[in-house]
């Protein structure tokens, strides 16, 4: 153990400063004083720094206590932005985001291609458009992106959909723009999103299930992302659920993405729309790719069996999974994310009793399974997130 320089310490109690305004604000010196156990002087100095650095400000005056009132200070939310990033759906999607989470703007394009080229090509446009989106001062760029990722290093060891392998994208994006850039598994940051800034903030723990094209899970455990020792913690949908099931991208047979992943349920509702003229889906069979969650989960609710039975089992598949991870965790919520959750309430309670029939019921009866009402933001915040957390010190959730 080396004793920490003056610089470290110094930088180390900004933060901490920074931190209790931000969780506390409106607040003045002396009660950071109270909070952190720094001396008044301290204080007084490094307010006088974030100030100067225009990242506090002072409000006015509070109540008095028998003496001068004292002043109160807030951060400044717009401040700093950042750049968050979601590439795990068809369109690469991008937001300049402030210190609050609050989205300033928001940019996206189509992915039209899966070679890894012409994908990194859309996503230095898509930066380029957002950097010059805000005047602010960026903080760095976060990226959520799917497949194998080592955060340590911001290298995408396997992205199958974007045809990357073993690449240096943090090194890639810091060359290219001169900013701090984190790189994370889109699931993991979904679960970051989550624990910072929505349902999650209460919690110690929580998992959140995204479904988009690939089935994954982010997890937090006693306030921390858990990557597991190889970062692949979370990869769920390449769980086999079905024997001698359809071929999966893996190279392997009856996956979970095989038979819940939205690709896949859109695929079944459009081949109910051909074969089956007793379905409400029927009236799309000229037009199958008109299909979309929304019209599965209105033929749902119009009474449509066969849309009924295609989202209840997607639902129980889901199920088998989430009593696994309640088992093996004991984890009290879980969220589902991602654009299937236009389902709503028959995939979750397919989701809710596979869940409890397959797992200990003194456990599973005590985990809350619900939707995620973050929308197609998650992920873009969830890698503000880490920007925030790493830059700042402001947020939490990262090992």
């Amino acid at each position: 153990m080396q004793k920490a320089t003056r610089e470290q310490t110094k930088r180390h109690n900004s933060r901490l400063v920074l931190k209790t305004i931000y969780d506390n604000e409106p607040i003045s010196r002396a009660d950071i004083a109270r909070v952190t156990w720094l001396t008044r002087t301290t204080v007084s100095g490094l307010v006088g720094d974030l100030m100067q650095q225009g990242l506090v400000e002072e409000i006015g005056w509070g109540p008095s206590e028998g003496g001068k009132p004292p002043v109160l200070l807030r951060v400044v939310d717009d401040s700093r932005h950042v750049i968050g990033m979601d590439l795990a759906s068809d369109e690469f999607r991008g937001a300049v985001v402030n210190l609050r989470g609050e989205i300033r703007h928001r940019s996206s394009l189509p992915l039209r291609s899966r070679d890894g080229e012409t994908a990194l090509s859309l996503l230095y446009e898509l930066v380029d458009n957002l950097v010059a989106a805000t005047e602010r001062p960026l903080l760095g760029i976060g990226i959520g992106t799917p497949g194998l990722i080592d955060p340590i290093q911001g290298t995408v060891r396997q992205a199958v959909n974007l045809d990357w392998q073993d690449l240096p994208l943090g090194a890639l994006l810091r060359e290219r723009y001169g900013l701090p850039v984190y790189v994370a598994n889109d699931c993991q940051v979904a679960a970051l999103a989550e624990y910072n800034f929505g349902a999650g903030r209460d919690t110690g723990s929580l998992v959140v299930i995204k479904i988009e094209h690939g089935v994954g899970a982010g997890i937090v455990l006693d306030g921390r992302l858990f990557h597991g020792d190889s970062f692949g913690a979370g990869e769920i949908g390449h769980i086999g659920v079905v024997e001698s099931g359809e071929l999966c991208r893996c190279g392997h047979r009856g996956c979970l993405e095989t038979v819940a992943s939205v690709r896949r349920i859109l695929q079944q509702a459009r081949a109910i729309a051909q074969n089956d003229p007793g379905s409400l889906l029927h009236r799309y069979r000229a037009n199958p790719e008109a299909i979309s969650i929304d019209v599965i989960r209105q033929a749902v609710e119009e009474g449509d069996k066969a849309a009924r039975r295609l989202v209840w089992r997607a639902g129980r598949f889901l199920g088998m999974v989430a009593a696994s991870l309640v088992a093996v965790l004991s984890v009290r919520h879980i969220l589902i994310a991602g654009s299937i959750t236009g389902l709503g309430d028959t995939l979750l309670n397919a989701i809710r009793e596979e869940m409890v029939g397959r797992s200990l019921a003194a456990v599973a009866t005590q985990t809350e399974v619900a939707m995620s009402a973050m929308g197609p933001d998650i992920v873009n915040l969830g890698a503000s997130a880490l920007v925030l957390t790493h830059e700042l010190g402001l947020l939490s959730a990262l090992t």
